[in-house]
């Protein structure tokens, strides 16, 4: 006796909120996206946990995880990681931060840009996006 109601469409900006990228070796994963980003993460490290946070001003945030039930992998979700206006800036580095790149800057179309699918120091694989 059930009734048909109507499906409500939930839109929403972002699907995501944040993410976090499994290590093992936590300073060596820290090492790994501080040089293939340029950048200078910001740890956290208790009895349990080591964390260190990609810096963001607004958007979404994520990081580094290390500590019980955190496994690197190379299967399930892909995580698709803003590489600025030219991906190949940040590509560049993969490799002599310890990584492997498993499929070079492609396109997807002029209007969405380009991607390219990596493997971190960790064993993750990760991709990266651009619109150049």
């Amino acid at each position: 006796m059930g009734g048909t109601s109507p499906k409500v469409k939930r839109q929403q900006k972002d699907f995501i909120s944040w993410f976090e990228i499994p290590a093992i070796n936590f300073q060596q994963s820290v090492n790994f996206y501080n040089q293939i980003f340029g950048i200078d993460m910001e740890t956290n490290i208790d009895d349990n946990y080591a964390m260190a946070f990609f810096p963001v001003s607004n958007g979404i945030g994520g990081s580094i995880v290390a500590g019980p039930g955190s496994t690197p992998g190379d299967s399930g979700p892909l995580i698709y990681l803003n590489a600025g206006k030219d991906l190949n800036l940040v590509l560049g580095n993969v490799e002599n931060a310890g990584g492997r790149i498993v499929m070079p800057k492609t396109l997807i179309s002029e209007e969405s840009g380009y991607f390219a699918i990596f493997i971190d120091s960790e064993g993750n694989k990760l991709a990266l996006y651009s619109s150049q």
